[in-house]
């Protein structure tokens, strides 16, 4: 009986994951993913009790999937190879991405407003949360074997002293707040253009954006006293 239950919420969650490439976000209810599956809807919310249920589970596969491209392309590297590891999950992750641009969009670019807050110990919010630490690990490791240049934490605003003492808290990580700022600047930039690629923002100028990201990584890769290696051809 689990296992029939398993079996049919991976379908709904299939389903639903076809209608979002077919018709966007508005396209995913309830009730269509009931027609496709030829079930009521009453019979869906017995497994998801409500849309925001299941565009949860939904977008926690997603972060999921993602996690393990990115962390099966670092996995290919040896450890001592700490800046080929982290060119390779970066460049798995823009892979993904561009492969899958409805689930990208859907988990960053148009995040979801659901009713209910944001619980901490939510299947979305702990594969969230794996999905960061697969960059904060590696920059942490670097850290530990090779301390990078970093701004003094003197230098940094009061308003970014207080936000990087709380985040380092909050994540547990090994950097301290003002390595942590770099790291999210790091990712602000890397991030940040994946967005405006998927989106198509730069359309207007670029028809190829590969090498734009590429210098993105070489700059990422400055900054934190590791090796680039541009992409084998």
């Amino acid at each position: 009986m689990k296992r029939r239950r398993q079996a049919t919420l991976l379908e709904i969650r299939t389903t639903a994951r076809q209608l979002l490439r077919k018709h966007g976000p508005t396209g995913v209810t309830v009730n269509a993913v009931a027609r496709e599956m030829g079930m009521s809807g009453p019979a869906v919310y017995r497994y998801y009790v409500s849309h925001d249920a299941l565009v949860e589970a939904i977008i926690t596969d997603f972060y999921q999937e993602l996690t393990s491209t990115m962390l099966a392309a670092r996995d290919a590297c040896s450890p001592e190879r700490p800046g080929r590891r982290l060119l390779m999950t970066c460049r798995a992750m823009r892979a993904w991405a561009i492969d899958h641009p409805s689930e990208f969009s859907w988990m960053f670019a148009s995040p979801v407003m659901s009713a209910v807050k944001p619980d901490e110990e939510s299947p979305r919010q702990q594969a969230g949360q794996q999905f960061e630490s697969v960059f904060l690990d590696q920059l942490a490791d670097v850290w530990k074997q090779a301390p990078y240049p970093v701004p003094a934490f003197d230098d940094l605003s009061p308003s970014i002293q207080i936000q990087m003492t709380e985040y380092s808290a909050r994540t547990r990580t090994a950097l301290p707040p003002e390595a942590l700022h770099l790291f999210l600047s790091s990712w602000i930039k890397l991030y940040g253009l994946l967005c405006m690629e998927i989106l198509r923002q730069l359309d207007f100028a670029y028809s190829d954006l590969e090498p734009v990201f590429e210098e993105t990584l070489y700059e990422l890769c400055t900054m934190h006293n590791l090796t680039y290696e541009p992409p084998a051809k």
